[in-house]
């Protein structure tokens, strides 16, 4: 895995040789970003989407719980696994941890190991989500209860793409806007829920549109590709044989 493609996890802890020691014990499969309290940690989850969370619990400026409280409210981070850390191991702490969202509660002192363990689980099951949203959501599901905020969201996207499926120029700025987002938070969202950047999110329900329409026999495949927002009829073919794997009008022989 290259640098880039490592996941990102940001460390929220008042105690700097502390927050050392856990980037320490991620740094080889994971990039890691600090906080020092949790009201930098806000700031820092809004603006860079990281794939995971760890917070201390005990904090000045807010508690773990309150910070772990906030992102779990707000959409842009709602999706982000949270493991909170605490010298607290009573019971009823770690209800309250979970009660308020918290993925994973670890009590200090830890073994590095088990840290390490806890946060591969929780990136391995967001991978898991990924596939599940690839298979099942963007795959039209009419019907289907929805059963999870990131669910809520991902067909909340869908729609919006399918109310702008005619226009050409609906981009990535525009659907950012229709969700409150900026360009760079809708872009991680989307890639943590579903693997794909936001243009080939809006590119795919395109093309699971025009598969639709090749299948009823509405219009020929020109008129399809316009009415599902590609200006180029060559670019449409190329995209709709990398998705489905034959080109339009051989779908439409076999499926229409």
């Amino acid at each position: 895995i290259t640098k880039e493609n490592k996941p990102l996890v940001l460390i929220v802890e008042d105690h700097a040789d502390f927050r050392t020691f856990i980037g320490e014990i991620l740094e080889e499969e994971y990039r890691t970003i600090e906080a020092k309290n949790g009201l930098i940690g806000l700031e820092k989850a809004i603006d860079e989407i990281p794939d995971l969370i760890i917070s201390d619990v005990m904090m000045p400026e807010m508690s773990g719980y309150e910070f772990c409280e906030k992102i779990k409210n707000d959409e842009r981070t709602c999706h982000i696994p949270v493991i909170l850390l605490t010298a607290k191991a009573a019971q009823e702490d770690r209800i309250e941890g979970l009660s308020i969202g918290a993925d994973d509660y670890l009590s200090k002192p830890f073994e590095s190991k088990e840290l390490l363990t806890r946060v591969n689980n929780l990136i391995s099951q967001r991978r898991k989500l990924q596939v599940y949203f690839q298979q099942h959501i963007l795959i039209k599901t009419s019907g289907e209860k929805i059963v999870s905020a990131e669910e809520e969201f991902v067909h909340r996207a869908i729609e919006i793409v399918e109310e702008n499926i005619g226009n050409e120029d609906f981009s990535v700025d525009d659907f950012a806007g229709n969700l409150n987002m900026s360009r760079s938070q809708l872009h991680r969202k989307i890639h943590a829920l579903t693997g794909k950047s936001a243009t080939s999110f809006i590119r795919t329900i395109r093309l699971q549109r025009a598969a639709e329409l090749l299948k009823t026999g509405n219009g020929n495949v020109t008129e399809i590709a316009f009415d599902v927002g590609f200006g180029s009829q060559s670019y449409f073919t190329r995209c709709f044989a990398e998705q489905f794997g034959c080109s339009p009008s051989e779908y439409k022989r076999r499926y229409g």
